[in-house]
């Protein structure tokens, strides 16, 4: 059984890794992207999967 790995999203506005998330990487094989609060923004802003 695959187990959840840690991954990182960073913010598409201004490049800052934010959130921390984890997905099992045999099921879910695309990026993910996620509209999340971003702190640095002030605002809600769509936050991709990047490598750690």
């Amino acid at each position: 059984m695959a187990q959840p790995q840690l991954i990182k999203l960073q913010c598409t506005e201004c490049k800052r890794v934010n959130y921390w998330s984890r997905k099992n990487k045999k099921l879910v094989e695309r990026k993910i992207e996620l509209n999340k609060f971003c702190k640095w923004c002030k605002a809600h802003k769509k936050h991709k999967e990047i490598k750690k």
